[in-house]
Protein backbone atom coordinates (compact mmCIF):
# COMPACT_ATOMS: atom_id res chain seq x y z
CA UNK A 1 0.00 0.00 0.00
CA UNK A 2 1.39 3.39 -0.98
CA UNK A 3 2.11 5.80 1.84
CA UNK A 4 -0.39 8.64 2.15
CA UNK A 5 1.26 11.97 1.57
CA UNK A 6 0.71 14.40 4.49
CA UNK A 7 -0.39 17.12 2.13
CA UNK A 8 -3.23 14.97 0.81
CA UNK A 9 -5.07 15.03 4.16
CA UNK A 10 -7.39 17.92 5.04
CA UNK A 11 -6.97 18.43 8.83
CA UNK A 12 -10.52 19.71 9.29
CA UNK A 13 -12.03 16.74 7.46
CA UNK A 14 -9.78 14.38 9.43
CA UNK A 15 -10.84 15.89 12.75
CA UNK A 16 -14.51 15.64 11.78
CA UNK A 17 -14.11 11.98 10.80
CA UNK A 18 -12.23 11.12 13.99
CA UNK A 19 -14.94 12.90 15.97
CA UNK A 20 -17.61 10.84 14.25
CA UNK A 21 -15.71 7.61 14.94
CA UNK A 22 -15.31 8.50 18.62
CA UNK A 23 -19.02 9.33 18.80
CA UNK A 24 -19.88 5.95 17.31
CA UNK A 25 -17.52 4.17 19.69
CA UNK A 26 -19.03 6.03 22.62
CA UNK A 27 -22.51 5.02 21.47
CA UNK A 28 -21.42 1.38 21.33
CA UNK A 29 -20.12 1.52 24.89
CA UNK A 30 -23.20 3.43 25.97
CA UNK A 31 -25.51 0.83 24.47
CA UNK A 32 -24.08 -1.79 26.81
CA UNK A 33 -24.78 0.51 29.75
CA UNK A 34 -28.37 1.17 28.60
CA UNK A 35 -29.08 -2.52 28.19
CA UNK A 36 -27.54 -3.31 31.57
CA UNK A 37 -29.58 -0.56 33.23
CA UNK A 38 -32.73 -2.13 31.80
CA UNK A 39 -31.80 -5.68 32.81
CA UNK A 40 -30.98 -4.60 36.36
CA UNK A 41 -34.12 -2.49 36.75
CA UNK A 42 -32.12 0.67 37.42
CA UNK A 43 -34.13 2.90 35.10
CA UNK A 44 -37.42 1.61 36.50
CA UNK A 45 -36.20 2.23 40.05
CA UNK A 46 -35.46 5.85 39.12
CA UNK A 47 -38.68 6.56 37.23
CA UNK A 48 -40.89 8.99 39.14
CA UNK A 49 -38.66 8.86 42.21
CA UNK A 50 -37.14 12.33 41.94
CA UNK A 51 -33.47 12.90 42.84
CA UNK A 52 -31.73 9.85 44.29
CA UNK A 53 -28.25 9.29 45.64
CA UNK A 54 -26.22 6.41 44.27
CA UNK A 55 -26.73 4.62 47.59
CA UNK A 56 -30.50 5.09 47.46
CA UNK A 57 -30.72 3.78 43.90
CA UNK A 58 -28.51 0.81 44.75
CA UNK A 59 -30.82 -0.08 47.63
CA UNK A 60 -33.93 0.27 45.45
CA UNK A 61 -32.49 -1.94 42.70
CA UNK A 62 -30.69 -4.34 45.06
CA UNK A 63 -27.32 -3.70 43.45
CA UNK A 64 -23.84 -2.82 44.72
CA UNK A 65 -23.43 0.92 45.29
CA UNK A 66 -19.97 1.33 43.73
CA UNK A 67 -21.10 -0.21 40.45
CA UNK A 68 -24.29 1.85 40.48
CA UNK A 69 -22.40 5.12 40.96
CA UNK A 70 -20.11 4.44 38.03
CA UNK A 71 -23.06 3.39 35.89
CA UNK A 72 -24.93 6.56 36.85
CA UNK A 73 -21.98 8.71 35.87
CA UNK A 74 -21.88 7.03 32.47
CA UNK A 75 -25.56 7.90 32.02
CA UNK A 76 -24.96 11.52 33.01
CA UNK A 77 -22.06 11.75 30.54
CA UNK A 78 -24.32 10.41 27.79
CA UNK A 79 -27.27 12.70 28.58
CA UNK A 80 -29.58 9.92 29.75
CA UNK A 81 -29.72 10.89 33.44
CA UNK A 82 -29.72 14.34 35.08
CA UNK A 83 -27.16 15.10 37.79
CA UNK A 84 -27.61 17.58 40.68
CA UNK A 85 -24.10 18.54 41.84
CA UNK A 86 -25.12 20.33 45.04
CA UNK A 87 -26.90 17.27 46.45
CA UNK A 88 -24.79 14.69 44.58
CA UNK A 89 -28.00 13.09 43.36
CA UNK A 90 -29.29 11.67 40.09
CA UNK A 91 -32.71 11.99 38.48
CA UNK A 92 -34.58 10.48 35.55
CA UNK A 93 -36.63 13.18 33.82
CA UNK A 94 -40.11 12.34 32.47
CA UNK A 95 -38.72 12.33 28.92
CA UNK A 96 -35.87 10.03 29.90
CA UNK A 97 -38.29 7.72 31.69
CA UNK A 98 -40.50 7.60 28.58
CA UNK A 99 -37.55 6.33 26.52
CA UNK A 100 -35.75 4.21 29.13
CA UNK A 101 -38.18 2.99 31.81
CA UNK A 102 -41.69 2.75 30.33
CA UNK A 103 -41.76 -0.62 28.56
CA UNK A 104 -45.08 0.18 26.87
CA UNK A 105 -43.87 3.48 25.43
CA UNK A 106 -43.58 3.62 21.61
CA UNK A 107 -40.18 5.25 22.21
CA UNK A 108 -38.84 2.59 24.60
CA UNK A 109 -35.30 1.80 23.41
CA UNK A 110 -33.32 -0.57 25.72
CA UNK A 111 -34.57 -3.78 24.08
CA UNK A 112 -33.26 -2.61 20.73
CA UNK A 113 -29.67 -3.00 21.93
CA UNK A 114 -30.10 -6.76 21.80
CA UNK A 115 -29.92 -6.50 18.00
CA UNK A 116 -26.38 -5.06 17.70
CA UNK A 117 -25.31 -7.40 20.51
CA UNK A 118 -26.46 -10.33 18.38
CA UNK A 119 -24.71 -8.86 15.35
CA UNK A 120 -21.40 -8.74 17.23
CA UNK A 121 -21.94 -12.33 18.39
CA UNK A 122 -22.55 -13.37 14.77
CA UNK A 123 -19.56 -11.51 13.33
CA UNK A 124 -17.64 -14.70 12.50
CA UNK A 125 -20.66 -16.10 10.63
CA UNK A 126 -20.94 -12.86 8.67
CA UNK A 127 -17.26 -13.03 7.74
CA UNK A 128 -17.76 -16.52 6.30
CA UNK A 129 -20.88 -15.35 4.45
CA UNK A 130 -19.00 -12.43 2.88
CA UNK A 131 -16.18 -14.67 1.69
CA UNK A 132 -18.36 -17.50 0.37
CA UNK A 133 -21.55 -15.72 -0.70
CA UNK A 134 -23.61 -18.11 1.42
CA UNK A 135 -26.54 -16.93 3.50
CA UNK A 136 -27.33 -17.03 7.20
CA UNK A 137 -30.82 -18.33 8.04
CA UNK A 138 -32.87 -16.34 10.54
CA UNK A 139 -32.81 -19.24 12.99
CA UNK A 140 -29.00 -19.44 13.00
CA UNK A 141 -28.45 -16.06 14.65
CA UNK A 142 -27.61 -15.34 18.26
CA UNK A 143 -30.73 -15.61 20.43
CA UNK A 144 -30.71 -11.94 21.40
CA UNK A 145 -31.74 -11.03 17.85
CA UNK A 146 -35.27 -12.39 18.22
CA UNK A 147 -36.14 -10.71 21.52
CA UNK A 148 -34.46 -7.50 20.37
CA UNK A 149 -36.43 -7.30 17.13
CA UNK A 150 -39.69 -8.32 18.82
CA UNK A 151 -39.25 -5.85 21.67
CA UNK A 152 -38.32 -2.95 19.40
CA UNK A 153 -41.11 -3.43 16.88
CA UNK A 154 -43.76 -4.33 19.45
CA UNK A 155 -43.79 -0.82 20.86
CA UNK A 156 -43.67 0.87 17.46
CA UNK A 157 -46.66 -1.20 16.36
CA UNK A 158 -48.46 -0.56 19.65
CA UNK A 159 -48.25 3.17 19.08
CA UNK A 160 -49.20 3.22 15.39
CA UNK A 161 -50.74 0.05 13.98
CA UNK A 162 -54.33 0.31 15.23
CA UNK A 163 -54.74 4.09 15.62
CA UNK A 164 -52.91 5.21 12.46
CA UNK A 165 -51.83 2.56 9.95
CA UNK A 166 -54.97 0.44 9.62
CA UNK A 167 -57.24 3.52 9.26
CA UNK A 168 -54.98 4.69 6.41
CA UNK A 169 -56.04 1.65 4.35
CA UNK A 170 -59.19 1.87 2.23
CA UNK A 171 -62.15 0.26 4.02
CA UNK A 172 -60.09 -2.12 6.14
CA UNK A 173 -61.15 -0.91 9.59
CA UNK A 174 -64.80 -1.39 8.67
CA UNK A 175 -64.17 -4.98 7.63
CA UNK A 176 -62.18 -5.69 10.78
CA UNK A 177 -64.91 -4.21 12.95
CA UNK A 178 -67.66 -6.31 11.38
CA UNK A 179 -65.55 -9.48 11.18
CA UNK A 180 -62.68 -10.30 8.83
CA UNK A 181 -60.10 -13.03 8.24
CA UNK A 182 -56.53 -11.79 8.60
CA UNK A 183 -53.20 -13.43 7.83
CA UNK A 184 -50.02 -12.04 9.40
CA UNK A 185 -47.07 -13.34 7.37
CA UNK A 186 -43.67 -13.51 9.06
CA UNK A 187 -45.42 -12.80 12.35
CA UNK A 188 -42.39 -13.41 14.59
CA UNK A 189 -43.41 -13.27 18.24
CA UNK A 190 -46.93 -12.31 17.23
CA UNK A 191 -47.13 -8.83 18.72
CA UNK A 192 -48.66 -7.32 15.57
CA UNK A 193 -51.21 -10.15 15.33
CA UNK A 194 -52.21 -9.84 18.98
CA UNK A 195 -52.54 -6.05 18.83
CA UNK A 196 -55.04 -6.40 15.98
CA UNK A 197 -56.88 -9.23 17.72
CA UNK A 198 -57.27 -7.12 20.86
CA UNK A 199 -58.63 -4.19 18.86
CA UNK A 200 -61.07 -6.14 16.65
CA UNK A 201 -62.85 -8.89 18.60
CA UNK A 202 -65.15 -9.81 15.69
CA UNK A 203 -62.23 -10.83 13.46
CA UNK A 204 -59.99 -13.90 13.37
CA UNK A 205 -56.23 -13.79 12.92
CA UNK A 206 -53.73 -16.33 11.64
CA UNK A 207 -50.00 -15.79 12.15
CA UNK A 208 -47.44 -17.64 10.03
CA UNK A 209 -43.66 -17.83 10.39
CA UNK A 210 -40.94 -20.28 9.40
CA UNK A 211 -39.13 -19.88 12.76
CA UNK A 212 -40.61 -22.49 15.12
CA UNK A 213 -39.33 -20.88 18.33
CA UNK A 214 -40.96 -17.59 17.36
CA UNK A 215 -44.28 -19.37 16.76
CA UNK A 216 -44.09 -20.91 20.24
CA UNK A 217 -43.45 -17.46 21.69
CA UNK A 218 -46.35 -15.98 19.69
CA UNK A 219 -48.69 -18.59 21.13
CA UNK A 220 -47.63 -17.52 24.62
CA UNK A 221 -48.15 -13.84 23.79
CA UNK A 222 -51.67 -14.56 22.51
CA UNK A 223 -52.52 -16.62 25.57
CA UNK A 224 -51.31 -13.90 27.94
CA UNK A 225 -53.45 -11.35 26.05
CA UNK A 226 -56.45 -13.74 26.24
CA UNK A 227 -56.97 -13.72 22.46
CA UNK A 228 -55.72 -17.23 21.67
CA UNK A 229 -59.23 -18.31 20.62
CA UNK A 230 -59.09 -15.79 17.75
CA UNK A 231 -55.35 -15.57 17.08
CA UNK A 232 -53.63 -18.81 16.13
CA UNK A 233 -50.08 -19.35 14.95
CA UNK A 234 -48.63 -21.92 12.56
CA UNK A 235 -45.17 -22.73 11.20
CA UNK A 236 -45.45 -21.98 7.47
CA UNK A 237 -43.66 -20.07 4.72
CA UNK A 238 -44.78 -16.97 2.87
CA UNK A 239 -45.32 -18.92 -0.35
CA UNK A 240 -47.28 -21.87 1.07
CA UNK A 241 -49.26 -20.88 4.17
CA UNK A 242 -52.76 -22.39 4.22
CA UNK A 243 -56.13 -20.71 3.81
CA UNK A 244 -58.05 -18.70 1.25
CA UNK A 245 -60.36 -15.73 1.35
CA UNK A 246 -58.31 -13.50 3.64
CA UNK A 247 -59.71 -9.98 3.81
CA UNK A 248 -56.34 -8.63 4.95
CA UNK A 249 -52.86 -10.07 4.51
CA UNK A 250 -50.07 -8.32 6.40
CA UNK A 251 -46.31 -8.33 5.92
CA UNK A 252 -44.74 -6.49 8.84
CA UNK A 253 -41.06 -5.68 8.19
CA UNK A 254 -40.43 -9.08 6.64
CA UNK A 255 -40.97 -9.12 2.87
CA UNK A 256 -37.46 -7.82 2.21
CA UNK A 257 -36.04 -10.75 4.24
CA UNK A 258 -37.53 -13.36 1.92
CA UNK A 259 -35.62 -15.23 -0.75
CA UNK A 260 -38.44 -14.86 -3.28
CA UNK A 261 -40.62 -11.86 -2.43
CA UNK A 262 -42.43 -12.11 -5.78
CA UNK A 263 -43.52 -15.66 -4.91
CA UNK A 264 -44.72 -14.37 -1.53
CA UNK A 265 -46.73 -11.60 -3.16
CA UNK A 266 -48.11 -14.06 -5.74
CA UNK A 267 -49.29 -16.42 -3.00
CA UNK A 268 -50.92 -13.47 -1.25
CA UNK A 269 -52.79 -12.65 -4.46
CA UNK A 270 -54.11 -16.22 -4.61
CA UNK A 271 -55.06 -16.19 -0.93
CA UNK A 272 -56.97 -12.89 -0.83
CA UNK A 273 -60.73 -12.62 -0.71
CA UNK A 274 -62.39 -10.58 -3.47
CA UNK A 275 -61.67 -6.93 -2.73
CA UNK A 276 -59.05 -8.00 -0.17
CA UNK A 277 -56.06 -5.88 0.84
CA UNK A 278 -52.37 -6.48 1.39
CA UNK A 279 -50.77 -4.29 4.03
CA UNK A 280 -47.02 -4.04 3.53
CA UNK A 281 -44.97 -2.41 6.29
CA UNK A 282 -41.32 -1.97 5.34
CA UNK A 283 -38.36 -0.02 6.72
CA UNK A 284 -38.48 3.57 5.52
CA UNK A 285 -36.24 4.16 2.51
CA UNK A 286 -36.03 6.49 -0.42
CA UNK A 287 -35.47 4.92 -3.82
CA UNK A 288 -31.90 6.15 -4.34
CA UNK A 289 -28.81 5.46 -2.24
CA UNK A 290 -27.82 9.13 -2.27
CA UNK A 291 -31.15 9.98 -0.65
CA UNK A 292 -30.64 7.46 2.15
CA UNK A 293 -27.95 9.22 4.14
CA UNK A 294 -29.17 9.44 7.74
CA UNK A 295 -28.74 7.67 11.09
CA UNK A 296 -31.89 5.61 10.44
CA UNK A 297 -30.72 4.56 6.97
CA UNK A 298 -27.31 3.65 8.34
CA UNK A 299 -28.93 1.50 11.01
CA UNK A 300 -31.08 -0.26 8.43
CA UNK A 301 -28.28 -0.84 5.93
CA UNK A 302 -26.15 -2.41 8.70
CA UNK A 303 -28.98 -4.67 9.86
CA UNK A 304 -29.71 -5.52 6.24
CA UNK A 305 -26.11 -6.60 5.68
CA UNK A 306 -25.97 -8.88 8.71
CA UNK A 307 -29.55 -10.11 8.93
CA UNK A 308 -31.93 -9.30 6.06
CA UNK A 309 -29.78 -9.97 2.99
CA UNK A 310 -28.14 -12.89 4.79
CA UNK A 311 -31.49 -14.59 5.36
CA UNK A 312 -32.77 -13.81 1.88
CA UNK A 313 -29.69 -15.45 0.37
CA UNK A 314 -30.14 -18.48 2.62
CA UNK A 315 -33.77 -18.67 1.45
CA UNK A 316 -32.83 -19.05 -2.21
CA UNK A 317 -31.93 -15.45 -2.99
CA UNK A 318 -34.00 -15.10 -6.16
CA UNK A 319 -34.47 -11.40 -5.35
CA UNK A 320 -32.47 -9.99 -2.42
CA UNK A 321 -34.26 -6.73 -1.71
CA UNK A 322 -32.53 -5.69 1.50
CA UNK A 323 -34.01 -3.49 4.19
CA UNK A 324 -33.66 -0.32 2.11
CA UNK A 325 -35.53 -1.51 -0.96
CA UNK A 326 -37.60 1.66 -1.37
CA UNK A 327 -41.16 2.10 -2.59
CA UNK A 328 -40.48 1.77 -6.32
CA UNK A 329 -38.82 -1.66 -6.05
CA UNK A 330 -41.54 -2.89 -3.72
CA UNK A 331 -44.24 -1.69 -6.11
CA UNK A 332 -42.54 -3.63 -8.92
CA UNK A 333 -42.65 -6.81 -6.83
CA UNK A 334 -46.42 -6.52 -6.46
CA UNK A 335 -46.92 -5.55 -10.09
CA UNK A 336 -45.16 -8.75 -11.15
CA UNK A 337 -47.38 -10.69 -8.74
CA UNK A 338 -50.52 -9.44 -10.48
CA UNK A 339 -51.57 -6.52 -8.30
CA UNK A 340 -52.95 -3.51 -10.15
CA UNK A 341 -53.13 -0.99 -7.30
CA UNK A 342 -50.23 -0.03 -5.07
CA UNK A 343 -49.91 3.12 -2.99
CA UNK A 344 -48.21 4.63 0.03
CA UNK A 345 -50.88 4.82 2.73
CA UNK A 346 -48.69 6.35 5.46
CA UNK A 347 -45.09 6.80 6.52
CA UNK A 348 -43.02 7.37 9.65
CA UNK A 349 -39.28 8.07 10.02
CA UNK A 350 -38.88 4.30 10.47
CA UNK A 351 -41.51 2.72 8.24
CA UNK A 352 -43.34 2.84 4.93
CA UNK A 353 -46.96 1.65 5.14
CA UNK A 354 -48.02 0.45 1.69
CA UNK A 355 -51.32 -0.88 0.35
CA UNK A 356 -51.65 -3.38 -2.51
CA UNK A 357 -54.88 -4.55 -4.12
CA UNK A 358 -55.71 -6.71 -7.12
Amino acid sequence: MDAIQPGAIDPAKLDALIGRAIGDLSAGYGGVMLSLGHRLGLFKAMAGAGPLSARELAARAKCAERYVREWLNSQVAGGYVAYHAISDSYELTPEQAFVLANEDSPAFMPNAWNVPASMWADEAKAEVAFRTGRGIPWGDHDGRLYCGVAGFYRNAYRGSLVPEWLPALDGVVGKLTSGARVADIGCGHGHSTVLMAEAFPASTFHGFDTHRDSIFEAQKVAAEAKVAARANFTVAGAHNYPGKGYDLICFFDCLHDMGDPIAAATHAAKSLAPDGTVMLVEPFANDRVEDNISPVARLYYAASTMICCAHSISDGGRLVLGAQAGEARLAEVFRKAGFTRFRRAAATPFNLILEARL
